[in-house]
Formats: C-alpha cells, structure tokens, sequence
C-alpha cells in the first residue's frame, strides 16, 4: 500500500510541474520584448526610414499599449520626417494615427480593457504607430466604430481633429450657418462637410473635376441636397 508520504510527495510534484508550464505558457503567449518599427534616425528622403527592430513601448498608468493592425500616413509626416520640426528627438518612430487592439492598460485607464478595438491619435513628439505597438493616452483614443475596418479607422484621428478644431473649437460652427470647405474630396475636407452638416450647418464645398463624384456620397447620406456649382 503507497504510504501517505508518498502520496503527499507525488501531489507536490504534480503541482510544481503545473506551476511550471503555467508559467511557460503565460511567458510564451506574453508580447515580446522586442517589435518591428519604421524609424528615422536622420532628417531626410524616403531612405531616411529604417525598418528596424526596436523595444516594445511602455505604458505609464494613464496610458494604452495598442497593437498596430492599421496605421495611417499623413503629409505631416513627410513633414517631420523631412525636418519640420528639428527638436524631435531622434531616432523616433512616426505615425500620428493608428487602428487596433487594446495590449494592455495603465493603472488609471476607465475606459478600456484589453482586447478592445481602439483608434487614436498619437503625440508626434512622441513614438508613433508606425510599429507593431504603439502607446496613446486615454482620452486621444475612441472605441473603433464597429462599421469601419481597422484600415478606414486608422484614416480617422488626424484628419477628423483638425476638421473638429477648425469649425468648432475655433469658427464655433452651429445650426443656420453657411461654410465653405475648400478641398472638400480631401481627408479633412470630406471630414469637415459631414461635422459641418451634423451641426445643422449649409455647407458649401469645392473639388477638382476629377473627385466630385467622391463628394456625392456624403451628400446622399443627408438631408442636404448637393447641387453642380456647389462641388
């Protein structure tokens, strides 16, 4: 007959092996310690950007980890990378907009939890998304609408805030007012006619003959009609 001692002894060793591929597991299924990222390292061209491997970003306790499914691509970018503003430090990874999945969250984050699909807008003084991770603070990022793919949400955040600071913040667009958005076919031209019109705004907007018809869809999704010498 097995003692009690014995028995005792095989639990214990069936319980150190658990605790052991537990923690093999939850180390393998972890995100790496490193990730890909475009970089620059000097101001300059297209052969400025390195794709490098780089340290995954940490987040502080008022911040989210994101991994990257979408990122968007700006002029702005071309901008910095180009020299627009030399007190970047460098290197540095760009992207000021990005799509993804909630990695991990700091210590104060209310309104997020890991696995949430999110988009942001991120701090160009800052690391961007042009990574497999990527940090953004709480109130820069949204829940991902669920009728817009990653690659539609990533087009978002930059274009939709300086539509947003122009004729709210700034111009104070309400109801019974009349605009004009020039570059209407544009990334915020197209943003700032749909905000313009859910504020009860006329809006008047002009494109190239090419890119009228890509005006015609927002049209159709409001109750303004669109007429030819208004496009």
């Amino acid at each position: 007959m097995i003692s009690q001692r014995i028995l005792r002894l095989f639990a214990l060793f069936l319980s150190i092996q658990t605790v052991t591929v537990i923690k093999a597991q939850t180390e393998n299924n972890a995100a790496p310690a490193m990730m890909k990222a475009v970089r620059i390292h000097a101001f300059g061209g297209l052969n400025a950007l390195k794709y490098e491997d780089v340290p995954i970003p940490q987040s502080q306790e008022d911040e989210i980890l994101i991994r990257v499914i979408a990122a968007g691509v700006n002029p702005f970018d071309a901008d910095l990378r180009e020299g627009y503003d030399k007190r970047l430090p460098l290197p540095i990874t760009l992207g000021l907009d990005v799509s993804g999945v909630v990695e991990k969250t700091g210590t104060k984050i209310t309104r997020f939890k890991n696995g949430d699909a999110v988009y942001a807008f991120l701090n160009y003084k800052e690391e961007g998304g042009y990574a497999q991770f990527a940090i953004a603070k709480e109130n820069w990022a949204a829940p991902k609408p669920k009728t817009l793919t990653h690659q539609e949400a990533a087009a978002i955040p930059l274009a939709a805030s300086t539509a947003w600071l122009a004729l709210v913040e700034t111009a104070k667009l309400g109801s019974g007012q009349t605009v004009l958005i020039h570059g209407g076919s544009g990334g915020v031209g197209s943003l700032a006619i749909q905000i313009a019109k859910a504020r009860g705004a006329k809006v008047i907007a002009t494109a190239s003959t090419s890119n009228q018809e890509l005006l015609r869809p927002i049209w159709r999704r409001s109750d303004n009609r669109l007429h030819e010498n208004e496009v």
